[in-house]
């Protein structure tokens, strides 16, 4: 097997050049092995209040030196350590002598790089499992006592059979004899299994103890820290300049704007692009935010009549994003150009709501950096012609750090709280050719169905709640009357990290209520369906 490759140095330096975390804020660098839960790991680090960076293995070295991180974690990983080519850590992280964390394939790597051995066609482990502690140690000091077991996440093949000299046995399970082995007066400590994800019950608590007793950091990554150094970094990096904001109306572009807003006043104009394919009342909400309570100096474009008239006829759902994303450039290009002509001057600078998990993605395994137009709207490469540079302000933060930094900065709940919605918006909740009819249908019954939740008090347990109109229409009767009109889907998932999500458990009676009052309610509908499958990384919305 050959070792994955991320492309060229140049497209690692472009994506992770504008992560420059102030000096004062200690750093846990995490070695990304290809493992598809690596984010969760920096998303609890974070949750201790210590800032940690994710960065794959092959430019790990470079990362190191330049954080002179003050603890490292090895992620898992898709591959075998025994297969050629495979990943590897750099051995400064080892010789640097600071404190380690190697899980499942970090784990493995560590232990061959260190002069153990692993081995394959043993009995595999994944899933659940119980781990009996051997030997205490300051890593899960406080919650687990030696003698007891514990349950945990596995998902490993092979494991490792030789440990390094000075390491001893900590933890064993079933199928794995150093589920937990460590070296004290080295400060390495392994895991075969996954503290990282939900089911490992203690695995917070683990991490917590590794960053905080072991590496000995404190919690100073705050959101109010943050607003203050993220100001005076837009203020060092845009100075007298003009930028522009690609307003959606989302989580991730709202806090941008209002963030940007209050570093440099009216040097920002934002531009609401709307598309005709909100959810009801969606664009009035917008403005009134921010041209009325915000005063944020903003540009409204009601495109609507453009977008559905480009969409006509189309089906397939990539060319509808393709399409949708190509107008929403020319859009904003337009508008652009009007604001500098309107003797506003000419932007130097396009504001995105991109996040750090846009960021991981961009220097993935598979994929090259992104420049889109972020944004909640996915609308493809940014025209080199427009000659702007990128004022990213929340590249360092996951999603519930951006909620949580909107709340600092004071926007409502409505906002702040608000489900994801994505980008082309209901063009993607609207299977098939899309229509004015059915955009009409689609927006009643998905208000209907928020309005049910809101009311029942399950808004916030819910990590994304949505209605969508299927392509199909069935026979049915409704009174004295036969109908032939469309379905409804609905669908409500719980998520910790939007990553994969699991269907929402409605009682049967909410679930009577929604669909009587669509029903009844709605024009042009005489059937609705509950989604209750579960969704893989990727795949929550419906096309």
């Amino acid at each position: 097997m050959k070792a994955l490759d991320v492309g060229p140095r140049a497209i690692y330096k472009l994506a992770m050049t504008a992560l420059d975390i102030p000096a004062q804020h200690d750093t846990i660098l995490i070695i990304d092995f290809g493992s598809q839960v690596t984010q969760l790991i920096a998303r609890r680090v974070r949750e201790t209040g210590v800032y940690s960076e994710i960065h794959p293995f092959q430019n790990a070295a470079e990362a190191f030196e330049r954080l002179k991180p003050k603890g490292v974690i090895f992620s898992g990983g898709p591959a075998s350590v025994l297969d050629e080519g495979s990943p590897r850590a750099p051995q400064a992280v080892f010789d640097a002598g600071v404190p380690i964390l190697a899980i499942c394939y970090g784990q493995q790597t560590a232990a061959l790089q260190l002069g153990g051995e692993v081995e394959g066609g043993h009995a595999a482990e994944f899933g659940r499992a119980d781990v009996e502690i051997r030997e205490p140690s300051p890593l899960y000091e406080g919650f687990w006592e030696v003698g007891k077991r514990y349950p945990v996440w596995m998902s490993h093949g092979d494991r490792v059979t030789v440990l390094p000299e000075g390491f001893v046995v900590a933890g064993t399970s079933e199928n794995a004899p150093f589920a937990i082995a460590l070296n004290e007066e080295r400060r390495i400590y392994t895991t075969m299994f996954h503290p990282e994800v939900v089911h490992t019950p203690d695995g917070g608590k683990l991490l917590a103890n590794f960053v905080h007793n072991i590496v000995g950091l404190k919690s100073d990554w705050t959101m109010a820290a943050f607003r203050e150094e993220s100001i005076r970094r837009i203020r060092e990096q845009v100075g007298t300049s003009r930028v522009i904001c690609g307003l959606s109306g989302g989580v991730d572009s709202s806090v941008a704007a209002v963030l940007i807003h209050e570093a440099i006043g009216d040097q920002l104009t934002c531009v609401f692009v709307d598309h005709g394919l909100l959810r009801l009342g969606e664009a009035q909400k917008v403005v009134t935010l921010f041209r009325d309570s915000y005063n944020i100096p903003l540009v409204h474009v009601d495109a609507g009549d453009m977008f559905l008239n480009a969409l006509a006829g189309v089906t397939d759902p990539e060319v509808k994003r393709k399409t949708i994303g190509k107008l929403f450039i020319d859009v904003f290009e337009e508008e652009a150009r009007k604001i500098a002509e309107d003797g506003k001057g000419l932007a130097a600078f396009l504001a995105q709501g991109t996040l750090y998990p846009d960021v991981i993605e961009s220097v993935s395994f598979t994929g090259g950096p992104s420049v889109t137009i972020k944004s909640h709207h996915n609308v493809g490469g940014l025209p080199a012609r427009m000659n702007m540079k990128l004022v990213e302000p929340l590249r360092e933060l996951f999603k519930d750090e951006v909620r949580a930094l909107g709340r600092e900065l004071g926007l409502p709940e409505i906002f702040v709280g608000r489900h994801p919605f994505p980008g082309p918006g209901l063009a993607i909740r609207c299977p098939g050719e899309i229509t004015r009819e059915k955009l009409d249908i689609l927006r009643l019954a998905d208000e209907i169905y928020l309005e049910e939740i809101r009311r029942h008090g399950l808004y916030d347990a819910i990590w994304q709640a949505f209605a969508v109109i299927l392509p199909v229409k069935t026979v049915g009767v409704m009174g004295d009357y036969r109908t032939y009109d469309y379905v409804v889907g609905l669908r409500a998932v719980t998520s910790v990290d939007g990553m994969t999500a699991d269907f929402y458990p409605f009682e049967m009676s909410f679930l009577a209520r929604v669909s009587t009052r669509i029903v009844n309610e709605v024009k042009g509908v005489n059937r609705v369906v509950y989604d209750v499958t579960s969704k893989p990384p990727g795949t929550i919305e419906w096309e």
